[in-house]
């Protein structure tokens, strides 16, 4: 079984415009992503997605910097960006990755493709029942479900492809995971300026490598303070991100 992953990125943020793109330590948040996906050591190939906008020229610029590929599509239809990269790179399966979650989990990553492959299911994610913190979240989707969802999904599901497998999870084998202890009172995603505060000081503490999220909760447990840091921000509705 071949393995694609790929990784959202575009420039463009409401709340924190560039954030992809930001120092974060020796590196972009983008390359910090990049090299957590890769060291879980179960992907075959990995590609950025991105748009045809103008302003996401950085972001490909960025690719070639890090030395990943990267492939440009329609700015408005996600699932129309990962089938372009499905055009070009045969794969069985596809790991879906966002930009914004420097705080990507190597070793979560593995787990999560290991019970995939031996449920056999079409799609699986750690976002279903949450008790992962938001940043840390995997997909896995069979190729030819995501192929199947291509002539279903309309309107803002082509945006959002996971809400369209949610809504219809009538029509695939849909497989949540979940994991203890639950940390989903974390924040570790990156879309705001205080968010961007906490991932400082997350990279001051443990450097450039990817950290275990096990190594994460126990730092941040003894720090209610850091964790204070974007206690109070809501994340935005799917049909708005």
């Amino acid at each position: 079984m071949t393995t694609l992953g790929i990784i959202q990125a575009r420039i463009n943020s409401s709340r924190l415009p560039g954030k992809v793109l930001r120092q974060l330590g020796g590196g972009t948040v983008l390359a910090r992503v990049v090299r957590a996906a890769r060291a879980s050591g179960v992907l075959d190939e990995l590609v950025v997605a991105t748009t045809v906008e103008a302003a996401d020229d950085a972001v490909v610029a960025e690719c070639e910097a890090i030395g990943v590929p990267v492939y440009r599509g329609p700015v408005d239809d996600v699932l129309a960006r990962f089938l372009g990269v499905l055009d070009d790179i045969d794969s069985d399966v596809v790991m879906r990755f966002t930009a914004d979650s420097p705080m990507l989990d190597p070793e979560l990553i593995t787990r999560v493709h290991q019970v995939f492959t031996a449920s056999g299911a079409d799609y699986m994610t750690t976002s279903l029942s949450r008790t992962l913190p938001l940043g840390l979240d995997v997909e896995v989707v069979r190729t030819p479900v995501l192929r199947m969802i291509d002539a279903l999904a309309t309107d803002h599901h082509r945006t959002h492809v996971t809400s369209y497998i949610y809504t219809h999870s009538e029509e695939f084998d849909v497989l949540g995971l979940t994991l203890q202890p639950d940390l989903s009172h974390l924040r570790l995603t990156l879309d705001t300026q205080d968010d961007w505060k906490l991932m400082e000081a997350i990279v001051e503490r443990f450097g450039d490598e990817p950290v275990s999220i096990r190594a994460l909760a126990g730092f941040l447990d003894g720090r209610p303070d850091l964790i204070e840091l974007n206690a109070h921000v809501l994340q935005k509705a799917l049909v708005q991100a």
